[in-house]
């Protein structure tokens, strides 16, 4: 597994519901936030990534499992972490917490594509070394 990677997050109105709170498919936009911070935080915002490696990530698959709901204000940490790295797709375990109450995990599976043609195609070599898990 790789290092856990992890970004702080409030809560605020626009994240939840008429209840106060977070509407479930914005812990979808928070897990995305942390893999594009973790990707700027190497050298590589998305933008550097589409430009000189001419690839998107896409989800192609996703399992999240929801604990205890976070609500407005909140002081939330969302992680990552990579688990598998093979030549076309990695796949990252995420959490949401609120101190150390986990709120919500999820298992997300992405691929790299082409941004012209939107076929698979490798992890650039650029990016190898980002993905390098450990044991």
């Amino acid at each position: 597994m790789s290092e856990i990677f992890s970004i702080p997050l409030r809560v605020y109105y626009e994240d939840t519901d008429a209840g106060g709170v977070v509407y479930h498919a914005n812990y979808l936009r928070y897990m995305e936030r942390c893999r594009s911070e973790w990707l700027a935080h190497h050298g590589w915002p998305i933008d550097r990534v589409e430009r000189e490696c001419g690839m998107v990530f896409v989800v192609t698959q996703l399992e999240a499992r929801f604990k205890a709901p976070a609500r407005l204000m909140d002081r939330l940490t969302v992680t990552t972490q990579f688990v598998e790295v093979r030549r076309v797709q990695f796949t990252s375990r995420q959490t949401v917490r609120r101190g150390t109450e986990q709120l919500f995990e999820a298992t997300v599976t992405l691929a790299c594509l082409d941004r012209q043609r939107f076929r698979p195609m490798a992890i650039p070599q650029l990016l190898q070394p980002l993905f390098k898990i450990t044991t």
